[in-house]
C-alpha cells in the first residue's frame, strides 16, 4: 500500500509540474503534510508540462472503435 500511495502522490506532483523530490517535504512534521495535501488538491497544469500532457485534456478512447 505504501508503494501505491507514493506512486499516486508522485503522479499528482507531476500533474502540478513539481518534481518527485517534493515528497521529502512530507518529512517536516505537520507543515510538510499540509503542503503535500495542498499540492495534491491543486488543479493540474493546463496543457503540457515537462512531465507530459495533462490527463484531463486527453481524449477518451473507446475500446473497439477506431
Amino acid at each position: 500500500m505504501l508503494l501505491s500511495t507514493l506512486a499516486v502522490t508522485v503522479r499528482r506532483l507531476h500533474d502540478t509540474d513539481r518534481s518527485e523530490w517534493w515528497l521529502l517535504i512530507g518529512l517536516v512534521p505537520i507543515v510538510g503534510a499540509i503542503v503535500l495535501l495542498v499540492f495534491c488538491l491543486l488543479d493540474s497544469t493546463p496543457g503540457t508540462n515537462r512531465f507530459g500532457a495533462n490527463p484531463k485534456e486527453r481524449p477518451l478512447r473507446t475500446p473497439g472503435i477506431a
